[in-house]
């Protein structure tokens, strides 16, 4: 899928692949705060090959491409089931800082939260900073109805039952 940010940079929206390494070693240190709750000067080859080798059902992976000679990656969102087959997945985003604010991350949110939607998944959660806004207006977004959020030292658990996914089962205790 195609799609072009307000800046008229255009970008590729498609599932992930192995150019993780080389994304996050552009991030600002801020950026990979926010996305991994810590420092995280590179990642390990069992990470590498946890993010990148997806199944399409309990783990979905999509990227946006820069549509442009570098190719380069700008954005990776996933999701995967708190237990095989279950209806409710862990969201992660993170966006290049260079295209952040641009919407970008809600595009690709819709696009993951629609291919959970497809597979079964009807309600996302995520771990997030309490400073993260951008994070918690994106699972808004997403959200049928108001999400909770329980506030853990500096640290938020967001809900938000997917929109457009149909009915959603009780959270257990």
């Amino acid at each position: 899928m195609l799609h072009e940010l307000p800046d008229g940079t255009r970008v590729r929206i498609r599932p992930v692949e192995a150019r993780l390494a080389a994304a996050l070693a552009r991030l600002s240190s801020e950026s990979i705060r926010r996305r991994f709750l810590t420092a995280k000067p590179s990642l390990s080859a069992a990470e590498l090959r946890y993010l990148t080798e997806v199944d399409g059902s309990d783990h979905i992976a999509l990227v946006a491409v820069l549509d442009d000679d570098s190719g380069r990656l700008a954005a990776v969102a996933r999701c995967v089931r708190l237990t095989p087959g279950a209806a409710t997945a862990e969201l992660a985003i993170v966006v290049g800082d260079e295209l952040q604010g641009q919407g970008l991350g809600s595009v690709l949110a819709r696009a993951l939260a629609d291919a959970a939607c497809a597979v079964g998944i009807r309600r996302f959660t995520a771990t997030t900073l309490t400073d993260n806004v951008a994070v918690q207006h994106l699972m808004d977004s997403l959200a049928v109805r108001p999400q909770q959020r329980a506030r853990h030292d500096g640290v938020y658990e967001v809900v938000a039952e997917l929109d457009g996914c149909g009915a959603v089962e009780p959270l257990a205790a």
